[in-house]
């Protein structure tokens, strides 16, 4: 299986596909898409994804092109390796809340892009003053964080496809110092030291690749 993502400093959606194969021992190859050089130029990643979009995942010549979608094939196709919880229950919340990831928070995501490499924690005290919506939409998702099994725990119990979803959450959350609970705290610490996630985080850090209207807020500082 190849799997194709685009650079691991700025990809959120790159990152959840990425770090639930890595999590799970899942065999695949990667396969590096570099962001076009303007935001507007669109087209690059179509070579692979009629839809333009990363992450991509091609299965002999079987293509499937969106997260959820990727993450739903990768269970059915190992279901040995328990991607989703065991529980009926668990695992129907566990597919609520990614689910929820999938199509929630764009206030998240436009106000604080994901950045692995930058500290934007005074810019982030501007965008938190000055936006309700982020506030809104940060206790959602500790709400979400807040309710798992244990402070000890992910977020269903045992790593799962739903961690995944999170993750580039925890990262924007530091990277932008959002303020958040003790708890939730907790829960950005387990993540973001999850082998899978450290290895990630490692490659961008080691990527001295720089898509400038991803650092926009390195020029605000």
């Amino acid at each position: 299986m190849k799997l194709f993502i685009a650079q691991k400093n700025y990809s959120s959606w790159s990152m959840r596909t990425w770090i639930l194969f890595k999590a799970f021992d899942l065999p695949f190859q990667e396969v590096l898409m570099h962001y076009p050089n303007e935001k507007k130029q669109g087209g690059v990643f179509k070579e692979i994804n009629p839809a333009g979009k990363v992450p991509a995942l091609l299965d002999d010549d079987f293509l499937i092109w969106d997260t959820l979608a990727i993450a739903e094939y990768l269970a059915e196709k190992f279901p040995e390796k328990k991607l989703w919880p065991i529980d009926f229950k668990t695992r129907t919340r566990a597919r609520c809340i990614s689910a929820e990831m999938h199509s929630g928070f764009p206030y998240l995501r436009e106000l604080c892009s994901m950045n692995i490499r930058a500290n934007f924690q005074n810019i982030g005290k501007k965008i938190w003053a000055e936006n309700i919506q982020l506030h809104e939409e940060l206790t959602r998702i500790e709400k979400i964080w807040l309710e798992r099994p244990d402070v000890n725990h992910f977020l269903c119990g045992d790593f799962s496809i739903a961690d995944t979803f999170y993750a580039p959450i925890a990262i924007r959350i530091k990277t932008y110092g959002l303020p958040v609970s003790e708890n939730t705290q907790q829960y950005i610490d387990k993540i973001l030291n999850h082998f899978a996630v450290k290895a990630w985080i490692d490659d961008a850090l080691n990527d001295p690749t720089l898509v400038d209207y991803y650092e926009i807020h390195t020029e605000n500082e």
